[in-house]
């Protein structure tokens, strides 16, 4: 790329252009798409230079996968250069200076749903004031609901900015999430060819990246795109070029940009190859396991399934051991559509979204535009916290500021919320006893209880509604690794348990409210305990579901 139009320039030459007060918003998930040496300059030049002060940054999701040395978001966790944060997710793990900057109050810091933050973004691209949606109603996100069980502020004690209010049309109560105009994105690709055309060809996930210019260059800002390589004009195929060069003001290029942190580069991850094998391993019968394998039961053929964080990361393994992978179809909310998500093989630290073999790549704002309609079937995610109304905490608790990242987008209207989790946390021990027969049944036995509470009389903050899951008709179940909840329309009811359980002594005192148990209780499937594959596929599609 030369000649006097070259919109090349080195990282640091481009954090120069970056000016004080300005709105920023950056890309990447974890290690993916992070645009990292222009981040990194961004904190050099700050440093040297006290400029540029005061940012506001828009991070649908973070940026960052180790602190020592520091990256992504890492790099700004400076007193000063940043005023005002709206995100999704922190990590203590991958970001600890970040999130104590947040926590301490150093700036102000927002945490907002993953899909309303990027909707935000694209509105801002259209010049639209901003989006009504029922996303986030009577959760956190909510103005007009009760706060006692947590706001949405990391920071308590900052005034909030009134970006969503509740606003009432038709009879109907919805949220409109108000749009900030973009100053500057920063975001990540492949490869640019001499016009400053992107491609995101190496790329697991796109998370944004296009919506991102668009909205800085609409809203006569700058659009800075980092990548590993250049081409000439015309060699990238048009149905390859992911923003278009007449969006892009500058281009840094930076060879050692990586796909994801850990191990090679993996083409399987973008369609470039097909993995013959999937490097996963089955899980040792084990608590997690119980609860994966309990889990899977509510999977019907056909299923378009989503996974959060925790036990529930663990289905893919399952998938293959019990040989269903083809009966169901994956998707993570940054952009994998089939094929067999990374999470949880040797590789995936770092690249929760990506997948082996995926059928599709798409924009992670078009996956939550299909959750928020309905489309999604069934998702297995963690929890925290959770009460007798069936509210959910993933965000906020004990301390831990981790914020709820896609949570409250993919429960929205999911017709399955299955929570994958043990009853306790913090030192729980449980052995799991496969049994021998007829006469030696399986059985759960709790060596050492855990330290830390799960089912509370209120949650600290809801990212899940529970009552407005019954309303809207979802099937809402928690599987533990002594018992099966179902919520109902009389609140959280024990509905299965282990053998080798006993209620009063192993389930009601870790439960802080009085347990309802449902008349006709049952056993949980005995397969789940079994050694080695437990022969189990996923149901027909019931009526119900079509």
């Amino acid at each position: 790329m030369s000649g006097r139009h070259s919109k090349r320039k080195t990282a640091y030459e481009a954090a120069a252009l970056i000016p004080s007060g300005a709105t920023v918003v950056i890309s990447g998930n974890v290690s993916m798409v992070v645009p990292e040496s222009v981040i990194q300059a961004l904190g050099e030049r700050y440093r040297e230079t006290g400029t540029p002060r005061d940012l506001t940054l828009i991070g649908p999701t973070r940026s960052g996968w180790k602190a020592d040395p520091p990256t992504g978001l890492e790099h700004l966790a400076q007193p000063g250069l940043v005023r005002r944060v709206y995100t999704s997710t922190f990590s203590g793990r991958d970001s600890p200076k970040w999130l104590r900057m947040a926590v301490e109050g150093t700036f102000e810091a927002y945490s907002m749903p993953m899909g309303a933050l990027f909707r935000m973004v694209r509105e801002a691209a259209a010049g639209s004031p901003g989006f009504l949606t029922q996303v986030g109603l009577n959760t956190y996100a909510d103005p007009g609901a009760s706060l006692e069980a947590g706001d949405s502020r990391v920071s308590p004690g900052v005034p909030p900015h009134n970006l969503v209010r509740r606003m009432d049309i038709d009879g109907k109560t919805y949220l409109f999430y108000r749009t900030l105009p973009i100053d500057v994105a920063i975001i990540r690709g492949t490869v640019a060819d001499s016009d400053g055309n992107i491609s995101l060809s190496g790329e697991p996930a796109s998370v944004g990246v296009k919506h991102m210019a668009m909205a800085a260059h609409n809203s006569g800002g700058i659009v800075i795109a980092q990548v590993k390589y250049l081409t000439e004009r015309g060699t990238i195929h048009p149905r390859m070029v992911e923003v278009p060069g007449v969006l892009v003001d500058v281009v840094v290029v930076d060879p050692r940009s990586i796909q994801t942190q850990v191990g090679d580069y993996e083409p399987a991850w973008t369609g470039e190859t097909w993995a013959t094998e999937i490097p996963v391993s089955a899980l040792p019968l084990n608590q997690q396991k119980v609860i994966i394998r309990r889990a899977a039961m509510e999977l019907e053929h056909g299923d378009v399934v989503n996974l959060g964080v925790g036990v529930g990361t663990h289905l893919p393994g399952l998938a293959l051991e019990e040989g269903f992978q083809n009966d169901i179809v994956f998707s993570i909310e940054h952009g994998g559509v089939g094929g067999i998500p990374a999470v949880g093989t040797p590789k995936s630290t770092g690249a929760f979204g990506a997948h082996y073999n995926p059928w599709a790549i798409i924009d992670s704002l078009d996956v939550f535009d299909f959750y928020h309609g309905g489309g999604l079937d069934i998702t297995f995610l963690g929890f925290a916290q959770v009460d007798a109304e069936g509210n959910v905490n993933v965000g906020s608790f004990s301390g831990n500021v981790r914020a709820p990242g896609g949570f409250v987008d993919i429960t929205h209207r999911t017709r399955k919320l299955v929570f994958c989790g043990t009853l306790t946390a913090g030192g729980l021990d449980v052995e799991v006893a496969p049994g021998s027969g007829e006469h030696q049944p399986p059985a759960i036995r709790v060596a050492t209880e855990g330290r830390n509470r799960k089912f509370l009389k209120r949650v600290e903050q809801i990212n899940l509604h529970g009552p407005s899951a019954i309303r809207k008709g979802q099937r809402v179940v928690i599987v533990t690794e002594r018992g099966v909840f179902a919520l109902t329309e009389r609140g959280l009811e024990l509905v299965e348990i282990a053998p080798g359980v006993d209620i009063e002594r192993d389930i009601q005192p870790c439960v802080d409210w009085d347990l309802k148990v449902h008349p006709q209780l049952r056993e949980i499937d005995r397969r789940v305990y079994l050694e080695g594959p437990m022969n189990f596929r996923p149901a027909p599609r019931s009526r119900e579901s079509n």
